[in-house]
């Protein structure tokens, strides 16, 4: 158990939910109480008797503050061992400091509402982080908190232990403290490091901080043998990091990224223009289209490929409506995400116990600039996201047949949903609907004639007369290396197509879209997805 009794806390936060009720409870065990600033204010208002650390320094807080806490007796209260450095502390007139409640500045907050970058500046924490890490390296003699949730825990085994913490607990906050710097410095570092690449050429910073907080303990990850948990970077972007589950069973690491594709996926189109459904099933779309409603939208989506879509991640781009939840609640789907439902939906889903239905509160920007990141043997792989977009200015045509309006509209279509599809990819759509999607295959070739397949069976499923690849657009991720993909995709009936380009052999390339017919358009943007 090792307890080690509380007699004097140092509490200096700057969320100070839950302080008073805390030091109320601190006071209850004859816990005496030192402070600073703000902190000592909202207490002593709460009619709690109170020490300024200044009081113990014998010296005042100075340079607007930057200098309160940064003292001898404050750190050697904190990190003196009380068997090991009994004498010093005797000599030196330090006495111990037992528990620490410090959590910090508001950087993140400050730097997120787009503040100056003089005001960023001060809002970095100096004293804090210090007093943190003093208290947690000492965890065997001194109780750190950091996170307003853990204070019951701490109450508690004062309650249980006459005023004392377990060693348990104080390994636990430790870990948590370190953890809150980590999160903290690695905050101010890719904030500096974003603001330093403003006035460079762009490389990369010789070292980049990673951080996050447990958003949610997983039971796994995606298979039963291996542990996983879901973090939150603090990155302000809509999406399953910030949606509130309504209903349903506890959200699986398969659920959480496969959610995460369908809703980046429907953010590329504006919902002011158009209603969008996407269906994904194992991080590729299996359908999705653009509508004037929702249920139109998801209606259009699930004709591409019915089969597929069972046991499916469905994500909209609008409010979810009673009418559209009606259709789904005829098919088996483990997870809807919109940003945000209406009562009529809500009522309707509620049958499906089993079906987690998220809102999230709004759409990512998918123009917005971010970080992404790939873990490697003994490293990470970063780059900014994907948020390259084509519009129709963009395209340059280069056969001899020009694109009308709505093969052009059906080429952009597709393409940005190829962006979303594990490469190589081929994505064939007809009337802002996805026809047809070959995903992740080694050969593009391969990936034409799958996506053509896959139509062909929704066809004959459907009983309808031709596979909705006749009169489509084809989209290609990156470009034709040989003639053969733009071949197979000509013999699927696709009547244009839209691709990066960049080939040795853009001209064989272009002179078999001209002998079949074809309009193509080149975009000079390439979207590998792997």
């Amino acid at each position: 158990m090792t307890l080690r009794p509380i007699r004097r806390a140092l509490l200096s936060v700057s969320d100070k939910s839950g302080l008073v009720e805390f030091a109320q409870g601190l006071a209850k065990h004859n816990v005496a109480l030192i402070s600073t600033g703000g902190t000592a204010r909202v207490l002593r208002d709460a009619g709690l008797t109170v020490t300024d650390v200044s009081d113990i320094t014998k010296f005042p807080e100075m340079m607007d503050g930057r200098v309160k806490t940064l003292h001898p007796v404050v750190h050697g209260g904190l990190l003196g061992l009380r068997d090991k450095h009994a004498e010093a502390m005797r000599t030196h007139n330090i006495e111990g400091i037992d528990l620490l409640v410090c959590n910090l500045y508001p950087f993140e907050a400050t730097t997120a509402k787009g503040a100056s970058f003089e005001e960023c500046i001060e809002n970095i924490d100096i004293g804090g982080p210090a007093m943190t890490r003093s208290a947690a390296k000492n965890h065997d003699w001194v109780t750190v908190v950091v996170d307003t949730e853990d204070y019951a825990a701490v109450l508690a085994e004062m309650d249980t232990n006459a005023g004392a913490t377990t060693l348990k607990l104080r390994r636990k906050l430790a870990q948590i403290a370190y953890a809150r710097t980590a999160a903290y410095d690695a905050a101010v570092s890719n904030w500096f490091a974003g603001r330093i690449a403003e006035d460079t050429d762009g490389a990369p910073p010789r070292r980049r901080a990673f951080a996050g907080q447990l958003r949610q303990p997983l039971r796994y990850g995606e298979n039963p043998h291996q542990e996983a948990a879901f973090y939150a970077t603090g990155e302000k972007r809509a999406g399953v990091s910030s949606a509130v589950q309504l209903q349903g069973k506890e959200l699986s690491y398969n659920n959480i990224n496969d959610t995460d594709a369908a809703y980046e996926l429907v953010a590329e189109f504006d919902p002011k223009a158009h209603a969008a459904c996407a269906i994904i099933k194992h991080a590729n779309p299996c359908g999705v289209a653009l509508a004037g409603s929702l249920a139109e939208a998801y209606a259009k989506a699930l004709a591409c490929d019915p089969v597929s879509a069972f046991g499916g991640i469905i994500a909209f781009n609008r409010t979810l409506d009673g009418a559209t939840a009606e259709l789904i609640s005829k098919l088996f789907t483990e997870v809807i995400i919109a940003p945000d439902a209406d009562a009529e939906a809500r009522r309707i889903l509620s049958a499906k116990k089993n079906l987690r239905l998220l809102t999230a509160g709004g759409l990512p920007d998918a123009r917005a600039p971010g970080l992404t990141f790939k873990s490697v043997s003994g490293g990470i792989l970063v780059q900014t996201r994907d948020n390259g977009h084509v519009a129709r200015e963009d395209l340059k045509i280069v056969t001899k047949r020009q694109p009308s309006e709505t093969e052009i509209a059906d080429m952009l279509f597709a393409f940005t949903v190829g962006k979303h599809v594990k490469s190589n990819t081929i994505v064939y759509a007809k009337g802002l609907a996805t026809a047809g999607i070959g995903a992740g295959q080694m050969s593009r070739v391969d990936s034409a004639r799958i996506a053509a397949e896959k139509a062909r069976q929704a066809a004959k499923a459907a009983g309808w007369p031709e596979p909705m690849t006749k009169g489509s657009a084809a989209a290609s991720d990156a470009f034709f290396p040989f003639p053969d993909g733009l071949e197979e995709i000509a013999d699927a009936g696709a009547t244009s197509v839209i691709q990066p380009g960049g080939s040795m052999r853009d001209a064989d390339v272009i002179a078999a879209a001209d002998a079949a017919g074809l309009a193509m358009a080149f975009t000079g943007m390439r979207h590998f997805r792997h």
